[in-house]
């Protein structure tokens, strides 16, 4: 007899966020490639065009689309669906009352990072609201809820009543993550200069890019932006001038691919990554896989990731931190020896990994 684990799959036919969808798909792709004997691994998505992943059966399609099927989801309507092993890779899944124990039906979600509940202003308000109902529901109804850092776990005690349902297992960067072999070319497109410095998001308070504008200003190095919300360039901008960098030296950029982010990535001089944030650190872990040298602001959530593959200081120390990053050159010195740390520290995350410890959590189960 087949035990087949249903994964949902909405983020591959209509993606809310790119690092959500290219989660979905790297760990469908690891469970199926890590399955157990006599296991196998399904679809569930809502009506659209869902690409082929190789071991994952197309699985059932929902009538409806991603945002009827949340809404549906969100108020226990799960018609279609049935029950089983379901593992989500995000928290839309189908949540109502189910009998694990008698049934063998259980439900697995997962939540990556806690804006809609610590800064829901930097959310659309539909966005913040559908998050925590859906919390909500898994508090009630989820067998068990992933969240990729331990950090991440404690604070989520404060927002709803999960106990021993929670599990850590962290996320990863993109399988063959590498820096493209049109690299150049593609930063000539992007109009990126020979030498910069790269920090990611926006204008948000908690993506902290005033105190690395104001640490990166006396290095004298470009500041490349990326993960820039569309629109907020110009804002982007205007922090960088009244944190002492001119507005010539800043270079904003949204919607990269992830070849034109390898790219970007992997000639930076330093990641300085300056979100404070309860979330998973996407950017970090892809530079630190690249050998790009991380200098963070100190958060918890950074302290547990970066670990020993970069520098973690107070935003108090961020300047004296990309001195010591800098001092003697891109490929010698202190650079040198975090470009090492960091490929070390990333070995540690990978969806092949992240696969094997969700068989073994719904195999608890």
């Amino acid at each position: 007899m087949t035990v087949t684990l249903r994964v949902v799959l909405d983020q591959l036919v209509s993606a809310t966020h790119p690092d959500l969808a290219m989660a979905s798909r790297g760990l469908a792709a690891a469970l199926a490639e890590t399955a157990p004997s006599g296991c196998a691994v399904e679809a569930i998505a809502p009506a659209g065009t869902l690409p082929a992943i190789a071991g994952v059966a197309p699985g059932r399609r929902l009538p409806l689309g991603r945002r009827e099927t949340a809404a549906a989801w969100q108020l226990g309507v799960v018609a279609g669906v049935g029950g089983g092993m379901i593992h989500s890779p995000t928290l839309l899944a189908p949540l109502v009352r189910h009998d694990r124990v008698h049934d063998h039906d259980q439900t697995v979600v997962t939540l990556w990072d806690l804006r809609a509940w610590e800064a829901p202003d930097e959310l659309p308000r539909a966005v913040a609201m559908a998050e925590r109902g859906l919390l909500r529901r898994a508090a009630r109804h989820a067998d068990a809820v992933i969240v990729p850092t331990h950090a991440m776990a404690e604070r989520l005690e404060v927002y709803a009543r999960f106990g021993e349902r929670i599990r850590v297992i962290a996320g990863a960067q993109p399988d063959g993550f590498a820096v493209p072999t049109d690299a150049d070319a593609r930063r000539r497109e992007l109009k990126l200069p020979a030498g910069y410095l790269v920090m990611a998001g926006g204008t948000a308070a908690s993506d902290g890019l005033a105190a690395g504008f104001r640490a990166a200003a006396p290095t004298g190095l470009d500041v490349v932006v990326i993960d820039v919300p569309e629109g907020q360039e110009e804002g982007v901008s205007a922090l960088a001038t009244s944190s002492g960098v001119a507005a010539d030296r800043v270079h904003a950029r949204s919607g990269l691919d992830q070849g034109d982010r390898a790219a970007v990535l992997g000639a930076a001089a330093v990641l300085l990554a300056t979100g404070l944030r309860a979330a998973w650190p996407w950017r970090v872990v892809e530079a630190m896989a690249l050998g790009t040298p991380v200098v963070a602001v100190d958060t918890d959530v950074h302290r547990e990731v970066v670990l020993d593959g970069g520098l973690v200081v107070p935003e108090s120390g961020l300047e004296d931190a990309l001195v010591d990053a800098l001092a003697d050159g891109w490929l010698t010195g202190d650079a040198g020896r975090l470009r090492v740390l960091g490929r070390d520290r990333s070995r540690a995350f990978s969806w092949a990994g992240a696969a094997e410890r969700v068989w073994q959590v719904h195999a608890d189960l």
